[in-house]
């Protein structure tokens, strides 16, 4: 008999339920995933300036406890503002808890020339290219990353108008992609909600012979099964 493994899913948005169960449910029977969908914590952080990242850190805290608690075997973080504000003390929590951007930092941090990091969510740059510096940094390796923010993007995906967010994304992505074709530059997106536009556009530049769009889904599905159902 199979045995289960049961993930507790935390994301920012419900948009990313369909890509982590297209990545993870597919590839093994042994995994069950329960979804926890919080876009409060996102929206205080990019509205209210008041709110701290010590506030932050704690209420990412009561939300792993909280999943742990629901009979998790392991805790996976879809959201990477949520990830950047994982608490250093996680005594409350003993199941592993991945987050989505660690396998992607490891792709990153393999590849060679410029590369161009492209996001939509405002707060979530800084604390995503703080750990990002942190892993290349404990890796050994020194990426030649650059963090540019799709402006004007966000806030469609947090009104629920998914298709408009992945327009926007496509035209802007498509012009940039248009500017960098001599192959001076790798370009890849940061954040799960964007993965949808950068596939589409991926297979457009296949058709030229043009190198892929990066992103952190496609890594994430070997990296869950060797820390979490292997390990």
């Amino acid at each position: 008999m199979t045995k289960i493994t049961k993930i507790g899913c935390l994301h920012a948005h419900h948009s990313n339920i369909g890509y982590i169960e297209q990545a993870l449910a597919a590839r093994s029977d042994g995994i069950e995933l329960t979804h926890y969908v919080d876009p409060g914590l996102v929206g205080r952080l990019s509205s209210d300036a008041s709110y701290t990242a010590d506030e932050g850190r704690k209420k990412v805290a009561e939300q792993l406890e909280w999943i742990a608690e629901g009979g998790a075997d392991a805790i996976l973080i879809t959201c990477t503002n949520y990830a950047a504000l994982l608490p250093e003390d996680r005594s409350g929590v003993a199941i592993p808890i991945v987050t989505i951007d660690e396998p992607f930092f490891g792709e990153v941090c393999r590849r060679k020339g410029r590369q161009l990091l492209l996001f939509t969510n405002p707060a979530t740059v800084e604390g995503t290219m703080v750990r990002l510096r942190e892993y290349a940094k404990m890796a050994g390796l020194c990426p030649d990353v650059e963090a540019r923010l799709i402006p004007g993007t966000f806030e469609l995906i947090m009104q629920g108008k998914k298709e408009e967010y992945e327009q926007a994304l496509t035209g802007y992505i498509r012009d940039l992609s248009n500017d960098v074709e001599d192959g001076s530059c790798i370009l890849s997106v940061a954040q799960l909600s964007m993965v949808g536009a950068a596939r589409a556009l991926g297979e457009e530049r296949a058709a030229s012979g043009a190198s892929a769009i990066g992103n952190p889904l496609d890594p994430l599905a070997a990296h869950v099964e060797e820390r979490i159902l292997r390990g």
